[in-house]
């Protein structure tokens, strides 16, 4: 993953931290889900159009995605 740096005014900042909150997802996840929303569908990956639409409710998933995807430990 690659860090990058944005400037929102302070308006747009709380907005955005409000709706994750109320998401239960980071900021950053919520910038993720926004740009995806927004940017074109690789075709060549045609799964990809649905990456991140999944919710399970458990934020420590992505530790556990094994077990979540495949009903074990990998």
């Amino acid at each position: 993953m690659t860090r990058t740096q944005i400037s929102l005014t302070e308006r747009e900042y709380e907005a955005a931290k409000r709706e994750a909150e109320r998401l239960g997802i980071s900021l950053a996840e919520l910038l993720r889900r926004s740009l995806r929303a927004l940017l074109p569908v690789d075709e060549s990956k045609p799964w990809m159009r649905y990456a991140g639409m999944v919710e399970t409710g458990d934020p420590a998933s992505s530790v556990r995605i094994d077990e979540l995807v495949y009903g074990h430990k990998g």
